[in-house]
């Protein structure tokens, strides 16, 4: 589905001024390298100065004659550094307009309303939905001023589907996924009706290999496995038991061991790479399509919660579902 009559180089990158947030690592990263790499020039931020510092860096490397990339330091759930961002790279670019803009910061943790700290949840939640929202406010004159602008936002597999499965409720990231898909559904009239000429897309990955969960422990300030004191490591011990991940009579050292590779495992065993996925991500946005789901994980969920959503937290009916659709019919 294509919106307002897209020009013929809506499909190019080249000579435009793409905007990412999070691009200190992951999918923003992997957007900044490869729409550099396409002739496009890109201002990338990140909470972390020198991680972004790095992604400019090794984009500028790859990039083609005329291209300009720069990292900026920016928290996107602060309006006013959003605001910072948008001075810096329009002074830095000499542009007075954007072309595309990757929304694309996002954070873990706080995965419980009960239990988990206010404080880290609203964290959480600013990041996801604010860093969103005040992008939109921030960018999106500058998008209508360029006239064939794209708004790119990531939502997440769990803007379909809030949980994380059993006994593993992931309510902040949820709840701000869930509105970044709403938000983004309800610009699409509103951008035809008062913005011709740009577009919205709506990102939806299920689980690419990302640095995540460490930015997530680095965000909230929480330990490594190496540094949990007694009460982090009893309550490690639980949540691992109760999810079925832990052997009784396990050591802590075994606990950090399992935890260390959990995390290891999460980017590195995943079944689509940061790169695979921007590479997802910027052919969805060349063909016009507003709705781009990322990852085979991503479809399925999608399928099953649409197809029977009364079954969308009785886990047991919505993946047998899934295993018997999957299954080789019977010669």
């Amino acid at each position: 589905m294509t919106h307002n009559g897209a020009n013929d180089d809506r499909g190019s990158f080249a000579g435009k001024l793409a905007v990412v947030t999070g691009g200190g690592s992951g999918m923003g990263r992997e957007l900044t390298r490869q729409l550099a790499a396409a002739g496009c020039s890109v201002a990338a931020c990140d909470l972390y100065p020198d991680t972004v510092a790095e992604t400019a860096a090794l984009a500028q490397a790859g990039a083609g004659p005329g291209v300009r990339v720069t990292g900026h330091a920016c928290d996107v759930a602060d309006e006013a550094q959003v605001l910072r961002f948008r001075d810096e790279l329009l002074a830095e670019h000499a542009r007075d307009h954007v072309h595309l803009v990757f929304a694309n910061a996002g954070a873990g943790g706080a995965g419980s309303f009960v239990t988990s700290p206010r404080e880290q949840w609203e964290r959480t939640f600013a990041i996801d939905w604010y860093g969103v929202y005040y992008c939109a406010r921030v960018f999106l004159p500058l998008l209508i001023a360029g006239g064939d602008g794209v708004l790119v936002n990531t939502s997440s597999v769990n803007g379909l589907w809030a949980s994380l499965g059993p006994g593993v409720p992931n309510t902040a990231y949820c709840t701000a996924k869930f509105a970044v898909r709403g938000f983004t559904e309800a610009l699409i009239e509103d951008l035809r009706s008062n913005a011709l000429g740009v577009r919205v897309a709506l990102v939806i990955p299920g689980h690419v290999g990302t640095d995540i969960l460490v930015n997530t422990r680095r965000i909230h300030r929480l330990p490594g496995p190496q540094d949990l004191d007694d009460t982090q490591m009893a309550d490690a011990r639980v949540f691992l038991t109760e999810a079925g991940l832990l052997a009784d009579g396990a050591s802590d050292e075994e606990i950090r061991q399992l935890l260390t590779r959990m995390e290891n495992d999460f980017k590195d065993k995943a079944s689509l790479s940061a790169s695979q996925a921007a590479t997802i991500i910027l052919d969805g946005v060349r063909s016009g399509a507003w709705r781009i789901l990322v990852g085979e994980d991503a479809k399925m969920i999608d399928e099953a919660v649409r197809a029977k959503p009364e079954n969308s937290y009785d886990y047991a009916h919505l993946f047998r579902d899934q295993a018997a659709a999957a299954a080789p019919s019977a010669q």
